[in-house]
């Protein structure tokens, strides 16, 4: 959840769901000091791996629902958000995003894993596509690791 958050905070701020990526790297690394401007276009990089950024004729297009960013007063990025995530934790994290609970779709996952003999990122993919949550970005990464 912190990624969208942090993602999500430039075009919170602005209110727009489309910002140049010099505008995007600005408001991460000198309006909000939240990290620095290698850090925050590293960011854009995973964002868009993660399927939560699409680049659009050199601007950056929010593809999730900003109006559920919700960004805590004392909010501040780790350092895990600049790693690129697991298709499994991609797809956990946005079947939670969604209202399920985390501890059950857990369990769920690794009962699909058990079931059809498939590993954690394709059993989770497939949870998440039961849940109807659409994770396009976690099944392409799920198919280009087998």
């Amino acid at each position: 959840m912190s990624l969208r958050i942090a993602v999500g905070a430039p075009f919170v701020s602005e209110g727009r769901d489309r910002l140049g990526e010099h505008e995007f790297v600005v408001a991460l690394s000198l309006d909000r000091d939240w990290m620095s401007p290698d850090q925050a276009k590293r960011l854009v990089d995973v964002a868009t791996g993660e399927g939560l950024l699409e680049r659009d004729e050199g601007d950056l297009v929010a593809t999730f629902d900003l109006d559920a960013v919700s960004i805590p007063e004392e909010f501040s990025p780790d350092e895990s958000l600049f790693q690129e995530r697991s298709a499994f934790e991609t797809a956990l994290d946005a079947v939670v995003s969604a209202g399920a609970d985390r501890q059950e779709s857990v369990a769920a996952v690794n009962a699909l894993q058990r079931e059809l003999g498939v590993t954690a990122d394709v059993a989770a993919v497939l949870h998440a596509r039961r849940e109807g949550v659409d994770v396009a970005a976690a099944a392409r990464k799920a198919g280009e690791d087998l």
